[in-house]
């Protein structure tokens, strides 16, 4: 690492970020998230809100990060604005009241956002990396996401260079930033393990003005053993794949595999790593998890691209232990590349994403409770979905106890519409949606997908409207939401008063 920058503390460099500013902050989950900076600045924020002072800033990263970020800044009352994802409690629970001003966005669109100034100048990128040269090329740590944006657009840019990263992770990286229209080319891109770009983010080293030292872990919590429902949704997933390439519908040598994040994408990757007739796959994805790394060395998974590696700190040190092995694996982009729609479809994606919950006719909900609360934010499942070769979302068939469906009549907030949305698989099974009406897609999702306890009333609710070509009523299509708010409980809706409308 060259001494040619500023050394400061996390508190000095705190102290160069003024009330109102903007800031671009690396991490996309916790991997590879600034961690002392943001928490310097929660603790200056609190100090000056003590003194009567107000202290805020805008907050951009490029997907959630960790508790060290968002955690910190949403405890302080430090965040005036944020966007695209978040995943903090106390960040939710700051933007549900109405304190912090948040707006969702496909991941895809950030960067671009950024450039082309929809969300104003961009005053500071906080970026970890694991070390920079003299000239201002920057190696980052478990992530891309944005940063090389952040890096470009920013007035100044602040460095924490982390020590539990190695230096050599130099060449995981793949850098490449698109031109803006009207001089937008097509992305080269023909092949998962294509490699397009630069190893470095390269930076004016005079907007470079200080480097903090740190020795952090990612804050990435584990994921959960995979239970007998999320292991159910896996083989269902896996079955219907391996039924696709027997029917040919998938060529014999497979496609690449999008998967979203969290603990039924890794009972689903991993169920398809263990499925005799799924061959050995490519990964272009956001997210490089736990599971991910199990499968390259079973030689399952031949190659990831993605924005991060997302696994917890002994699946790391194994990874760094033997970097070698997995820098020929792996490659990590910027999410304008990972995500990007031109990619998806000339690839051929198959999209597996998690949905909060999705009603009879194939809309998906990703990311609002009861139509309202926001949970994360739609993420980059968008990005995939509508362009995908085959889009699949899954979701268990029960939640809370058994007093929730995930299926209803119609979700109370949309992000994927029934012409986005191919395929529904839950724990009960898979409803293939391809080709469908909407009477004929509510049986199947009913029959195939929905739990038992709640089969009789959807079916009731879409067979009491016998005309139009979407059998809804919306004096009732929220019944069940209804009937949870003033019980607590989903069960035991009827349709006898039902009045079309």
């Amino acid at each position: 690492m060259s001494l040619k920058f500023p050394i400061l503390t996390a508190d000095e460099a705190a102290a160069l970020i003024p009330h109102g500013s903007t800031v671009g902050f690396s991490g996309f989950t916790p991997a590879g998230a600034a961690k002392v900076i943001p928490t310097a600045i929660a603790a200056r924020a609190q100090m000056e809100h003590e003194a009567g002072r107000p202290y805020q800033i805008g907050v951009i990263t490029g997907a959630s990060a960790g508790p060290s970020l968002d955690g910190a800044l949403a405890k302080a009352k430090a965040i005036s604005w944020r966007t695209p994802y978040q995943s903090d409690p106390n960040l939710r629970k700051s933007i549900n009241a109405g304190e912090t001003r948040f707006f969702d966005m496909h991941l895809s669109m950030l960067p671009q956002a950024v450039r082309y100034g929809f969300l104003g100048p961009i005053d500071f990128a906080v970026v970890e990396a694991c070390d920079v040269t003299p000239d201002g090329g920057i190696v980052l740590s478990t992530s891309v996401g944005a940063s090389p944006t952040f890096c470009r657009c920013a007035k100044k840019v602040l460095i924490e260079i982390n020590r539990r990263h190695p230096a050599a992770l130099r060449g995981i990286h793949d850098i490449y930033e698109t031109e803006d229209p009207p001089h937008r080319r097509e992305i080269p891109i023909y092949t998962v393990s294509d490699r397009i770009g630069s190893e470095l983010v390269r930076v004016d080293p005079s907007k470079i003005v200080g480097i903090v030292e740190t020795e952090r872990d990612d804050e990435v919590g584990g994921f959960t053993e995979p239970d007998a429902v999320t292991n159910r949704i896996g083989h269902n997933v896996a079955e219907f794949l391996a039924a696709e390439i027997r029917a040919g519908r998938i060529p014999k040598s497979f496609l690449p595999i999008q998967s979203g994040v969290g603990n039924v994408a890794n009972a689903v990757l991993g169920a398809m790593g263990a499925h005799p007739d799924i061959p050995p796959f490519d990964m272009y994805s956001e997210v490089i998890q736990d599971s991910v790394i199990a499968l390259m060395r079973q030689e399952r998974l031949r190659f990831a691209s993605g924005t991060s590696l997302t696994v917890n700190s002994a699946l790391l040190k194994e990874v760094y232990d033997d970097l070698d092995f997995f820098k020929s694996r792996i490659l990590l982009r910027p999410q304008e590349i990972t995500n990007n729609p031109e990619i998806v479809r000339r690839l051929g994606i198959i999209s597996i994403n998690t949905a909060l919950e999705v009603d009879v006719f194939g809309n998906v909900n990703s990311t609002h409770v009861l139509g309202k609360n926001v949970m994360n934010g739609i993420g980059g499942s968008g990005d995939f979905t509508r362009n995908a070769y085959i889009s699949i979302f899954t979701c268990p068939s029960l939640a809370k106890e058994g007093r929730i469906s995930p299926i209803v009549p119609l979700v109370s907030h949309m992000d994927h519409s029934e012409h986005s949305v191919q395929v529904l698989i839950t724990e009960q099974g898979v409803a293939d949606l391809r080709g469908k009406d909407p009477h004929e897609r509510a049986r199947l999702v009913v029959q195939n997908c929905a739990h038992p306890d709640f089969r009789e009333q959807l079916s009731g609710y879409f067979q009491s409207v016998r005309q139009g070509h979407t059998p809804q009523t919306l004096s009732a299509a929220f019944a069940m939401h209804q009937k949870f708010l003033m019980t607590g409980d989903m069960r035991d809706v009827t349709w006898d008063d039902l009045i079309p409308i």
